[in-house]
């Protein structure tokens, strides 16, 4: 076990990791980007040219981190065992839950990223956009099964737009996380469970819909 350990330790980092992590860590000492590409590369004792079999940019590096912190939080969830049992509400809270402990750990690179993506005033930033690429699919999918087990109802227009809606909301938590000074993100917590309740509340079944029901059952059995 020991051996396997030892071996494991010495186990070499892809070069995809090695600049990102490089990349955090410059980001983190010097509050900003380096200055080019080449500089960057030396101090990775690496040619600029293999940079670039890699990534073609810092915002693809810093894409590539954000994409990283989706597929770290969606591991996390198909690891644990109960996941798959758990109803589409109880499997967004899981999500948004597990998601906010990731970005806990990467916090410091996070504000600087969400920093540097207001300064830019950008509506659909490039850095974000892998995320929002994979975290629209997982909505989707979430949409999707909530639809078979009832948990979500299918309305004309509206539902077509259910993972446009659930990306809002995650920027949104991602904001107020932001400038959560409570003691353990608590209200972040709290906000978690009350926008996803209402959200829920919202697409769910409703008094209305049971009426049209009702309504439509009488019309056609009049």
């Amino acid at each position: 076990m020991e051996k396997t350990t030892a071996k494991t330790a010495k186990e070499k980092k892809s070069p995809e990791a090695q600049i990102k992590e490089a990349y955090i860590t410059y980001l983190l000492e010097h509050g900003q980007a380096p200055a080019s590409v080449f500089k960057f590369a030396k101090l990775l004792k690496m040619k600029e040219e293999d940079f670039y079999n890699y990534y073609n940019s810092f915002e693809g590096v810093e894409s590539a981190i954000w994409t990283d912190i989706f597929g770290e939080t969606k591991s996390r969830l198909d690891q644990d065992k109960t996941y798959i049992q758990y109803s589409v509400r109880e499997k967004l809270l899981a999500f948004y839950f597990t998601w906010l402990e990731v970005l806990k750990s990467n916090r410091s690179y996070i504000q600087y990223s969400l920093q540097q993506i207001k300064e830019k005033k950008s509506l659909d930033p490039t850095v974000l956009k892998g995320f929002k690429s994979a975290f629209k699919q997982y909505a989707e999918e979430l949409m999707s099964e909530g639809k078979e087990t009832d948990e979500v109802v299918a309305r004309p227009v509206i539902s077509d737009r259910y993972a446009d809606l659930l990306w809002m909301q995650a920027m949104f938590l991602l904001n107020f996380w932001q400038k959560d000074t409570s003691k353990g993100f608590e209200r972040t917590d709290a906000a978690v469970e009350k926008a996803v309740n209402l959200f829920f509340d919202l697409i769910g079944k409703s008094a209305l819909d049971s009426m049209l029901d009702f309504a439509k059952f009488i019309y056609q059995n009049k």
